[in-house]
């Protein structure tokens, strides 16, 4: 509807993955580079994890935009809870294998043979599984299974992963998965969208539909996108097709902050989008409580970053200690060389002071070696520790 009304060729904001509508945002260019030097590995698995709605999926539709399929027959399939017996036979078919029998030896013949027909024509295989966080682990198997398919010592078959944050860490811990971990030659998690990057991706798909400023959003409506869609694009896509139907209903040229909070109020109401929180309500007024009487509290806890600043501290004192000795012992080695001449009949007891001044020398210098690693291991943890800390305040 709104299309109509704004003049444009499509819809911008289509949930459905579309390679035309590829915007290459900071995570996305980072995920093509994994997928780029993956597939010129030519084998194993390359593994692109990230929340619903971050992507994923455009980026392959993206990436096999740009294959030539005169090279590389690729293959995609969408899987539900399989097991290994039923992976073999999906993958047969989207690989458009008809098999005989319905039988797992009889899919993984015909697989077999396929792949090397293909290699003999010059072509490499590719297999992208998504909502690869279904798969029981028996499936993930049977898939690296398929990776051992070979003619020659070459590879016949590559495979790509996709799937949602806890595939990763499937991926990452499972200990029935070591094998095909072993095999992982890329991978890639894919973050949200950083701020600055909604204008461009709004104004990015517009533009794909003809658009030439009609409607023109408000900088303020840009801010608010980002903290109700957390930067994911399916939420945006979502937003911002709810808000332009609102603005060609009520016939504006503008999209301002007030229609936003309305769409996302809305959303919101009818649950169906999942937003981030945004405060966008006052605070109620206080509630006068009556006096209680105040509740011993125990001290807090020091600080760890506190008392490692301490030792530090006490570190660096002894050091400084040590530095003195060591140029006390440095003047005093100075000092019996200088009389050394003076007073030939003693080179025997001279040789024997300079020793032990040499002695006590190596062994200050062997205390400072000890002390700088100890400084610089205390100093590691220091910056570790500050950098958590800064890390769960900005999570915060």
């Amino acid at each position: 509807m709104f299309n109509d009304y704004y003049g444009l060729t499509g819809r911008p904001f289509q949930l459905t993955p579309d390679p035309a509508f590829y915007f290459e945002s900071l995570t996305h260019r980072k995920a093509l580079s994994y997928l780029s030097y993956g597939l010129a590995q030519g084998e194993g698995f390359v593994v692109i994890t990230g929340e619903v709605g971050a992507g994923k999926s455009t980026l392959v539709a993206h990436l096999m935009a740009t294959i030539d399929p005169a090279r590389l027959t690729a293959a995609q399939i969408v899987t539900s809870k399989l097991d290994g017996e039923e992976l073999v036979h999906v993958v047969a078919q989207a690989f458009g294998l008809i098999v005989d029998g319905h039988d797992k030896a009889s899919a993984l013949g015909a697989i077999e043979a396929f792949l090397h027909d293909e290699a003999r024509a010059g072509r490499r295989c590719l297999l992208v599984v998504d909502e690869s966080q279904n798969l029981a682990i028996e499936a993930l198997e049977e898939l690296r299974m398929l990776s051992n398919f070979q003619l020659g010592a070459h590879p016949l078959l590559q495979t790509l992963l996709l799937g949602q944050p806890e595939f990763r860490e499937t991926i990452q811990d499972h200990p029935q998965l070591e094998q095909l971990r072993q095999r992982v030659i890329a991978a890639h998690h894919l973050e949200a969208m950083e701020l600055a990057e909604v204008q461009p991706y709004i104004e990015h798909r517009l533009k794909c539909v003809g658009w030439t400023g009609n409607p023109k959003f408000d900088q303020r409506v840009y801010t608010v996108l980002y903290e109700a869609s957390g930067g994911v694009p399916r939420r945006i896509n979502q937003i911002c097709n709810r808000l332009m139907l609102l603005g060609a209903v009520e016939q504006r040229n503008r999209i301002d902050g007030a229609m936003l909070t309305q769409v996302l109020d809305e959303l919101e109401l009818d649950g169906t989008l999942q937003l981030k929180k945004v405060e966008r309500q006052a605070a109620p007024a206080p509630v006068a409580q009556p006096e209680v009487p105040p509740v011993p509290v125990a001290a807090p806890a020091v600080p760890v970053d506190a008392v490692a600043m301490a030792q530090l501290q006490a570190l660096l004192a002894e050091r400084d200690a040590q530095i003195a000795e060591l140029q006390q012992a440095v003047i005093e080695l100075a000092n019996e060389r200088d009389e050394a001449p003076a007073v030939p009949a003693a080179a025997g007891v001279d040789n024997a002071a300079l020793a032990a001044v040499e002695a006590k020398l190596a062994g200050i210098e062997t205390k400072m070696l000890e002390q700088e690693r100890t400084i610089r291991h205390t100093l590691t943890m220091l910056i570790e520790w500050i950098e958590a800390d800064d890390a769960s305040r900005a999570a915060a």
